[in-house]
């Protein structure tokens, strides 16, 4: 079984652009990443798989249970946490984590307390005097606290510092290494790079990649630096072509015994090729014509 499935999922609103025909496969115990730039479809996709909009098209599986006639059961089992959250205004923060756990009809305080000592989060607060940052720790905690076996995160470190950021992935490692399965969505490719398994990339509303993180790395693009002089720009299959004063950056997808002419016909003082990380990566995948999946 698995923790997340949709089949040609689409989301139209009116004529605007949702998502489109998605076709995703999540396995129970995964850490897995959803890739794309804001606007790209990934908040409308994880509000589609939760049944919190109703999709246009496709269907949608969570943890074997239909998206939309089974949300409520699916809810039980999922931590969400959304890209912003909302609580009620003149709460403390340990009324809001109170609140949480009282609707799903369990005692979380004991993990509630752990997590917002590691997040640097006092529950004494009000969340009207918070900062965007502890706000966001209120909903972190608000979706752990119950240890759900399913860990759907929208954006979940926008706000928070670099030392909170490396103790929420602790957090979410060690619960992964539990058996919970993590799908969060991002657009900071270091952090899918560091800590996922897989991940895909939407661009759009359509998926244009899913694979392993080191397969999505070691695509056939390379980047090439060139020192000295060579008509590198007129070969196809170059982009973000890069200039500085003594040869060029880019990366390559073309022929390499194309290259390899036209590095002959200049002046080649020194070449590197390497596998370019994850960024470009995403970067080719986001170019225009760049290929989809």
């Amino acid at each position: 079984m698995h923790a997340i499935q949709t089949s040609h999922l689409t989301k139209h609103y009116g004529k605007a652009r949702g998502i489109l025909d998605l076709n995703l496969a999540v396995e129970q115990g995964e850490f897995f990443g959803f890739i794309g730039p804001n606007g790209a479809g990934k908040s409308t996709t994880i509000r589609a798989l939760l049944g919190l909009i109703q999709p246009s098209g496709g269907s949608a599986t969570i943890l074997g249970m239909d998206a939309v006639r089974e949300r409520t059961q699916i809810l039980r089992r999922v931590g969400y946490l959304p890209s912003e959250s909302a609580f009620y205004s003149g709460m403390r923060v340990r009324d809001v984590l109170k609140l949480s756990a009282g609707l799903r009809g369990m005692d979380c305080a004991a993990a509630a307390g752990e997590l917002c000592a590691r997040l640097q989060l006092d529950p004494a607060r009000k969340v009207d005097e918070l900062s965007f940052g502890n706000h966001k720790k209120v909903g972190i905690v608000s979706a752990l606290q119950h240890m759900p076996e399913l860990l759907i995160l929208d954006e979940p470190t926008s706000g928070l510092d670099p030392l909170i950021q490396r103790a929420f992935f602790s957090i979410l490692e060690e619960r992964n290494r539990a058996g919970a399965t993590v799908f969060f969505s991002s657009h900071v490719l270091s952090e899918i790079q560091r800590h996922c398994h897989r991940a895909a990339i939407i661009r759009e509303g359509k998926l244009i990649a899913c694979d392993r993180v080191e397969a999505l790395s070691r695509a056939q693009a390379r980047r090439v630096t060139v020192h000295g002089c060579a008509p590198v720009e007129r070969l196809t299959g170059v982009r973000d072509l890069q200039t500085f004063d003594d040869g060029a950056s880019f990366l390559y997808t073309g022929d390499f015994d194309a290259l390899i002419r036209a590095l002959a016909e200049g002046h080649v003082r020194d070449l590197a090729v390497a596998e370019p990380d994850l960024e470009e990566i995403f970067l080719h995948y986001y170019a225009e014509g760049g290929e989809e999946a």
